[in-house]
């Protein structure tokens, strides 16, 4: 599960080779950029002691371009763009070089300016560290030129607090970008811009194009006769449009109701389309929690269905024939797809995982809807135990699992996911529950979460559970809930919030306190609580009142915490201070922390530990000794 799970993404192309970047638990969560030639042969083009990652944004993504033969990227440890090795020649024999000095600037989403020689880039610009002082980095958007030699980039865009998405025209003339400003998020409120790019290289007769602060623009870009082309929310749902200078109209005539061409944008560079030369267009869309692929004739703007039973991921890339894009299945782990366009034939490139698991042990998801307050409905995938050699006693409901996944607003998907299969096979059903607020369901639905954090999100979860147990596919005695980052708060939130309806939980670098978050959190996230709760300091009693540390004294179950402790996103102390409450109060409780793990787990030993911590943890709770060898976790109160 996890040394042999590879996590693949950010797909290119150029002429006729593939890139993606595999980021490699085995490695400590190095990413690596690989290339497969169009002779089959692949080859890794990242020196030893370099990891393709940036931290722009903070989550990162568009960390590498291909450009004239070359190879850019941004060096997780300085945050500096190298120039890797060319088209021409191996690594050894084309050594990696910086292109940008170290200055404590951050780099991401890049665009290649052939006729000017240079790369535009989003350009976080954190200054000289402060001793007790927290600066907010300036974000712009700057030219860096690829001369040889080192240089932090000329500012050509600037005044927003975010920039994303540069994109140059065909023709070189023009670039499109996005950009937004405190408090909206990507998918909140989006703007649009335009401008040419004069003889100097700078820009100049900036238009702005789509959207403000109601209306979601995500992945501008040009088509090869130099139309642009955008997906927005206008109407509620993310669709695909074009420009033609000055009216705005969609490039579907058959969308399918209820579909989503976009995505909440959390990291840099993700795709939902791709022209396929002049006439074709691939697009991804979700549609009640599923992902599929399809292709749009732009004369008539009519799409058809292409690789029915793929789930694509966030990244799409297409040449005239083929869609390359990282995909996955219910039952087959995500691979980088090779898909002919008019045959629909997938080839698979790269496999995240090299272990084939017998149908068998799979347990397949469920698509449902169940009530939930207010008289609305949520969504979630339901995955029964299964086991081919076990079954559970005679007449017994299984324990459930409800998970909650973090962002808050992202989405839980259908693809094969071992983490749940993991649980399955040991005898757990699971709800992995796409509670109000999360994307893929229109705007409306991720509106639900508006100020309402800590209550809609937290009463969908327990709802779910709820909802398990009516159906009598649920021990209503040993009922979990588990999330990571913003699905841990839910988790912590439903303890103290409803308490009695869980035995168990866990919180993966969970929040506990909202108000520490207000003032201890990166850029990017720094204002999102002003939509999800209130403005802070105003609404200073409302973070109070819906931060679970504040109400230990109603918690009745036992809870795991597992915290990394360089995470900026959720700082270790949201879960020392949680862990150190429990304990007073005499709950079971334990706490798990590790060395050089951020926000979210990358090494192979931590995604080990943590998994077999977290059953050994229910197995002392519920009084079952698992099968599985587990180094003993130390509990406190038990």
């Amino acid at each position: 599960m996890a040394s042999q799970g590879v996590r693949l993404g950010s797909v290119a192309v150029d002429g006729d080779d593939v890139y993606w970047l595999e980021r490699r638990p085995n490695e400590g969560g190095r990413s690596v950029l690989v290339r497969r030639r169009a002779d089959g042969r692949r080859e890794e083009l990242t020196p030893q002691g370099f990891n393709v990652r940036t931290r722009v944004h903070e989550y990162g993504g568009g960390a590498y371009i291909v450009a004239g033969g070359d190879i850019y990227f941004s060096n997780f440890s300085d945050q500096r763009i190298y120039r890797g090795a060319s088209s021409a020649g191996s690594k050894e024999q084309d050594p990696a070089y910086a292109v940008t000095p170290a200055n404590n600037c951050f780099y991401a989403d890049f665009a290649y300016d052939s006729p000017r020689n240079r790369l535009i880039a989003v350009r976080e610009d954190h200054g000289p560290a402060e001793a007790g002082h927290y600066k907010e980095p300036e974000t712009t958007m700057v030219a860096i030129p690829l001369d040889g030699g080192e240089n932090a980039g000329a500012v050509i865009a600037s005044g927003h607090d975010f920039y994303s998405t540069p994109r140059i025209s065909p023709d070189g003339a023009r670039l499109a970008w996005l950009s937004w400003r405190h408090p909206q998020m990507p998918w909140d409120g989006t703007e649009l811009w335009v401008a040419d790019i004069d003889a100097s290289g700078d820009l100049s007769r900036a238009e702005l194009v789509a959207g403000g602060p109601s209306e979601s623009i995500y992945q501008p870009g040009w088509s090869p006769e130099g139309t642009l082309c955008f997906v927005s929310d206008r109407d509620g749902w993310w669709k695909l449009y074009r420009w033609d200078g000055s009216l705005t109209h969609a490039v579907m005539t058959n969308a399918p109701p209820g579909a989503e061409f976009g995505r909440p944008q959390w990291i840099c560079e993700t795709a939902t389309w791709a022209f396929a030369g002049r006439s074709r267009i691939v697009v991804s869309y979700t549609k009640r929690g599923r992902w599929h692929l399809g292709v749009v004739n732009v004369a008539s703007g009519v799409m058809t269905s292409l690789a029915p039973g793929l789930e694509p991921r966030e990244w799409l890339r297409a040449t005239e024939t083929h869609a390359i894009v990282v995909a996955g299945s219910a039952r087959t782990s995500d691979a980088v797809m090779q898909i002919d366009l008019d045959t629909g034939e997938a080839e698979p490139l790269k496999t995240a995982s090299a272990v084939e698991i017998d149908p068998a042990y799979i347990s397949d998801p469920d698509a449902i809807e169940f009530p939930t307050s207010r008289g609305l409905t949520a969504h979630a995938f339901v995955y029964p135990p299964r086991h081919p050699e076990y079954t559970g006693t005679p007449g017994a409901r299984p324990p459930l699992i409800v998970i909650s996944h973090g962002g808050p607003t992202t989405a839980t998907t259908a693809r094969f996911d071992v983490a749940i299969q993991y649980w399955t096979t040991r005898g757990f059903a699971v709800a992995d529950v796409n509670y109000g607020g999360s994307s893929g369901y229109g705007r409306p639905y991720r509106e639900r979460l508006n100020g309402q954090w800590g209550i809609v999100d937290v009463e969908d979860a327990v709802n779910a559970a709820r909802h398990m147990v009516a159906q009598g596919k649920a021990d209503p005695q040993r009922l979990i809930i588990r999330g990571g980052s913003a699905g841990g708060y839910t988790a912590l939130a439903a303890l103290v919030f409803h308490p009695g309806v869980f035995k168990a939980a866990a919180s993966y670098y969970g929040i506990s306190d909202i108000e520490v978050l207000a003032h201890d959190t990166h850029k990017f996230e720094s204002r999102y609580l002003d939509t999800l709760i209130g403005p802070y300091p105003e609404a200073r009693e409302l973070y109070r009142a819906r931060s679970p540390i504040h109400f230990v004294d109603r918690l009745s179950c036992a809870l795991i915490l597992l915290q990394g402790l360089e995470d900026k996103v959720v700082p270790p102390n949201q879960s020392e201070m949680m862990a150190d409450a429990v304990r007073k109060k005499g709950l079971p409780v334990a706490y798990l922390s590790f060395e050089g793990e951020q926000h979210g787990f990358r090494k192979a030993t931590t995604i080990i530990r943590s998994l077999e911590a977290e059953l050994y943890f229910y197995g002392a709770v519920f009084g079952f000794t698992p099968a599985d060898t587990i180094e003993p976790l130390p509990i406190d109160n038990l």
